[in-house]
């Protein structure tokens, strides 16, 4: 079966639920489909934000939001945040991850980006080694603060 990647649609969204749900991914378990119908739609107010779906016949089996933005800095160069990955637990380690990655990296090429990001919880050590398999590599420190 060919895997297909492509920008997701509301329709996709039960599923992409789903698979946020049994991700692992930080506060993904409390969400609801209204919560991410809202986000969804809050995307599309955004120029360069998309959210993709990785596919095998119609079954959704991987998702990541790919966030493309002017920088102020570097010449008003763009750059890539890449969010919310996912992968169907009974089909992880199938290069369904790399694949996604690899058409997050094709599309910030292709939109003249000068870097891609991507930040992941310190406890997700398969994780990180995953990403520096790609040629992702640590820089410096990630900061946050909670808000709510």
């Amino acid at each position: 079966m060919t895997l297909t990647i492509r920008p997701g649609t509301i329709d996709d969204l039960p599923q992409v639920l789903a698979l946020y749900n049994h991700s692992g991914l930080e506060h993904a378990t409390t969400l609801t489909l209204a919560d991410i119908e809202k986000w969804f739609a809050q995307m599309q107010k955004y120029p360069s934000y998309t959210l993709w779906v990785a596919c095998l016949a119609e079954r959704v089996v991987g998702t990541f939001a790919l966030l493309i933005m002017d920088n102020l800095v570097h010449h008003s160069s763009p750059s890539g945040i890449v969010e919310a990955v996912g992968v169907a637990a009974d089909l992880q380690g199938q290069g369904i991850g790399r694949q996604m990655m690899e058409v997050a990296i094709a599309q910030c090429r292709a939109a003249g980006c000068y870097k891609l990001t991507i930040s992941t919880n310190l406890r997700r050590k398969s994780a990180h080694a995953f990403y520096e398999s790609l040629g992702f590599t640590k820089h410096g420190y990630s900061y946050r603060v909670e808000l709510s």
